[in-house]
Formats: C-alpha cells, sequence, structure tokens
C-alpha cells in the first residue's frame, strides 16, 4: 500500500497494491493492520454508499461538527469523481484551501478526509458509485455543510450549473459558519 501526502498533508492518497495478471486484477482494498501500521489508526464504525445516476451531480461540501465529526475515508467503487476536501481548522496554516484529486474506479484509490476538513465530490461519469467509510455514525444534529461555490473558497470545479439536492443548493457560504470548533492540531 501506498500512501501519499496531498497538498494539505493531513490529506492523504492511499493507493492499495493491485496483483494483476491476464485475468485482471485482485486487490485488499481495506485491511485493518495494514492501515494502521501505514499511520492510518481509525476506527471506522459506518460504511455509506451512494450511487449517483448522472455525470455533472454534485454533492457537498458536508462536514459533521464535534463530537460527531468524521474522518472520511473515500473509494469510488464504479465510474469516476472529482473529490474535494476543504480545511475548516482555525488555525491550519491551510484554513479555508482545498484540495482536489480525481478519483475512479479504474485507478482504486482511496482519499482520506480527515476531521476538520468539508468533503464534497462532483461526478464525472454516470452511474457513479461512491464508498466511503467513517469513524463516527452519522448524526443528523450535527451535520453542516457550505455551499460548493463560495467565491472565498474557489475551488476550480469543472461545471458551472451542477446537478444538486435541495439541502446543498440552501447550504450557506463559510463566512456564516464561522467560527467552526475545529482547531488546527487537536482531534475533534
Amino acid at each position: 500500500m501506498q500512501v501519499i501526502p496531498a497538498a494539505i498533508p493531513e490529506v492523504r492518497l492511499v493507493r492499495p497494491l493491485r496483483h494483476t495478471d491476464p485475468r485482471g486484477w485482485f486487490s485488499e482494498i481495506w485491511n485493518r493492520r495494514a492501515f494502521r501500521e501505514a499511520g492510518l489508526d481509525f476506527d471506522f464504525v459506518q460504511d455509506n454508499l451512494a450511487r449517483s445516476h448522472a455525470a455533472g451531480t454534485l454533492r457537498g461540501l458536508h462536514f459533521q461538527l464535534p463530537p460527531a465529526a468524521q474522518t472520511k475515508l473515500v473509494r469510488v467503487v464504479s465510474g469516476r469523481i472529482l473529490d474535494v476536501a476543504v480545511d475548516l481548522r482555525a488555525g491550519s496554516p491551510f484554513f479555508k484551501r482545498h484540495v482536489a484529486v480525481e478519483l475512479s474506479a479504474e485507478d482504486g484509490a482511496w482519499l482520506l478526509v480527515p476531521k476538520g476538513f468539508a468533503h464534497g465530490y462532483l461526478v464525472l461519469e454516470p452511474a457513479t458509485e461512491v464508498l466511503y467509510k467513517v469513524d463516527a455514525p452519522f448524526d443528523p444534529a450535527r451535520e453542516a455543510g457550505i455551499s460548493w461555490n463560495d467565491p472565498e473558497l474557489a475551488i476550480p470545479w469543472p461545471i458551472r450549473e451542477p446537478i444538486l439536492s435541495e439541502r446543498d443548493r440552501r447550504l450557506p457560504r463559510l463566512r456564516e459558519l464561522l467560527p467552526l470548533p475545529f482547531r488546527y492540531g487537536e482531534e475533534t
């Protein structure tokens, strides 16, 4: 397994090994011991699977507030996405900056999105399925989000009019939520 820090080092790209032969390939995509040995020691408690029918669907930018904040480990099962993590940790040298990584079923990589980050993704192919592990269960009382096109975040989404849920259409800009309870260097 290869673990590659992103432009914001706490966000990591995880590439499981693939064993190939003329039939195709085999990959062990999750192994608790291997992840711990790689310094990714999270107690994942829930797996989520989302299917988006149409390319151009945008989900996010979502996060949960403490004490229900979540670390996410995101992987594409079919299709392709542009996955985005935004640093919301006050005091971070990367505060309000983002990491954007293309993930695909073909590539098979995971993106680790730590607590204190908003997360969202743009679907790039029809019939895309995204699997993600979380280390805290969903808590509707603690869910929050930021508008996908907040100009202060300046995320260069390759789309002008994505397909959004009603909830995501109503998400506020980051400045309307500040201060947030995430602090750089503190586990939430």
